[in-house]
């Protein structure tokens, strides 16, 4: 059911690196990018795939994993990626993308998800130096960076009373909270 899909679709920073995922896994989840929503149907977006674990040991360095853990670098060797998605904006195109970056990551993530992956979305990229050490050609913009994996920690929702703080935070476990405010506290009505 796709209640489930969304609430098992969570952003996971930790991996088992070891588990593989495919070039035709990474094909099939972007085909389902490729057939969301584009505002105008410009469809300006194209994705640069790497599941090579040499080129994923260069990409994860240029990411910044999580702003509200300044103390935490990233996920340790062993608990890394084993894929990415970087998703790039055409500006032979479009010149502005709009939000079809976010509907195209969503749609991945649902769809990595559906197959037994997570991942989780990094805005935060040294874009300059990614570009020039992935050869990417200057008329794309990179947009957002996917990173993709089975999971190996455990995302828990809590819910928030009025007041509280919205900042993700970590367990000695390493059992991963996110604050989610309630539907009570969204819905604006008469």
């Amino acid at each position: 059911m796709f209640n489930d899909l969304v609430r098992r679709n969570r952003c996971y920073r930790r991996f088992y690196e070891d588990v593989e995922i495919s070039i035709d896994t990474l094909k099939e989840l972007v085909d389902l990018a490729r057939l969301s929503a584009t505002g105008g149907n410009k469809q300006p977006l194209k994705f640069y795939l790497s599941c090579d674990p040499d080129r994923n040991s260069k990409i994860f360095p240029l990411l910044t994993w999580a702003g509200a853990l300044p103390d935490w670098p990233g996920p340790s060797e062993g608990e890394r990626p084993s894929a990415y998605i970087i998703i790039l904006g055409d500006t032979e195109v479009s010149k502005s993308f709009g939000i079809d970056h976010g509907i195209a990551a969503q749609t991945i993530l649902l769809g990595a998800t559906e197959v037994g992956f997570g991942g989780c979305m990094l805005g935060s990229i040294r874009k300059d130096e990614a570009q020039k050490l992935l050869n990417v050609p200057s008329r794309y913009e990179i947009l957002l960076t996917i990173a993709l994996g089975k999971p190996k920690e455990r995302v828990v929702i809590d819910t928030m009373k009025p007041g509280d703080d919205t900042k993700y935070w970590r367990e000695k476990d390493s059992t991963h909270h996110v604050p989610k405010r309630s539907s009570e506290d969204i819905l604006i009505s008469e």
